[in-house]
């Protein structure tokens, strides 16, 4: 409902004022945030569990898993990447990897039937769903990130990129991440003319900088929110 949504907002930025977080205080938006999981409304969940605390992350992955439960079976890396980007948008890879482990665990103590290999190596341990090739794709992203092998996540995303491109709302989110996390830098559209000519008058390149691109969550807080 509009009133407590404004209540809510009015609250976050009273503490991002007064407190230590420029984008407010982690328990206001973790209970902010569990409210709207509990009421059924994930996109304002979404918002605040992103900045919570480090419990957070399995209300959001539960919220989620809810929500899939709506839908078609084959859906299941839709809702789970709900659970994971908002985390890695704001730099929180603990909490991207909790959520995500907490949203298979539901997936495979729910369905039974569901087929599933469990791939270990002596620095990590990688659930492989046959027949769900993007929520391959989300546990592979989380282990190259924590590599920090951009080379791993080339190859990632040139494999899956078929799967991918039949999501068609993932690319922003993708691209961001690739840039974040293995300095893969976004394509910026700029004059090339004046580019130029800002790189020979010693301009350092001429391009004016883009505006914020609007996402599903703010940019990453000041402080570590784990």
């Amino acid at each position: 409902e509009p009133t407590k949504k404004r209540f809510v907002t009015e609250m976050i930025n009273w503490s991002s004022r007064v407190g230590e977080y420029p984008l407010g205080d982690p328990e206001l938006h973790h209970v902010a945030g569990s409210i709207f999981a509990e009421e059924c409304e994930p996109y304002e969940a979404e918002r605040h569990l992103a900045l919570g605390t480090k419990d957070s992350p399995e209300q959001l992955a539960k919220c989620e898993y809810d929500w899939y439960t709506q839908d078609e079976p084959n859906t299941a890396a839709l809702y789970a990447a709900r659970a994971v980007f908002p985390y890695l948008l704001v730099g929180n890879l603990r909490s991207a990897n909790k959520a995500h482990l907490i949203f298979t665990s539901r997936l495979n103590s729910s369905n039974k039937s569901l087929s599933v290999q469990e791939v270990s190596s002596k620095s990590s341990d990688i659930r492989v769903y046959p027949i769900l090739p993007l929520l391959n794709f989300l546990g592979l992203l989380l282990l190259a990130i924590q590599r920090g092998s951009s080379d791993l996540y080339k190859q990632l995303a040139k494999h899956y990129a078929p799967h991918v491109k039949e999501v068609g709302v993932w690319d922003d989110a993708l691209a961001q991440i690739g840039e974040m996390y293995f300095g893969i830098r976004i394509p910026r559209q700029g004059n090339p003319l004046f580019d130029m000519m800002g790189s020979m008058m010693g301009f350092g390149g001429g391009s004016p900088k883009p505006k914020p691109k609007k996402a599903d969550v703010p940019p990453p807080p000041a402080a570590d929110l784990d």
